[in-house]
């Protein structure tokens, strides 16, 4: 599985998400690609300084949770 550092998803947010830059880092490639084919305007700056206090504030398990590929474990029935 791979863990994402939430940390430098904040810090790629802040600096490059007008590239969505943290889009692909934290594998929503797709979205990244839409962020950079917008990036001649500033909405894609003001949805990475979003995204980024959106990654302070969901919390450490929560953010692991959402985009980190970590399988569920499993419960017998």
């Amino acid at each position: 599985f791979v863990m994402k550092n939430r940390g430098i998803a904040i810090v790629l947010a802040l600096f490059l998400g007008g590239l969505g830059i943290h889009r692909f880092y934290i594998g929503q490639v797709g979205w990244g690609f839409v962020f950079l084919l917008f990036s001649f305007t500033y909405i894609p700056v003001l949805l990475g300084i979003i995204d980024a206090i959106r990654y302070t504030y969901i919390g450490e398990a929560e953010f692991q949770r959402r985009y980190s590929k970590i399988p569920l474990p499993h419960t017998p029935q």
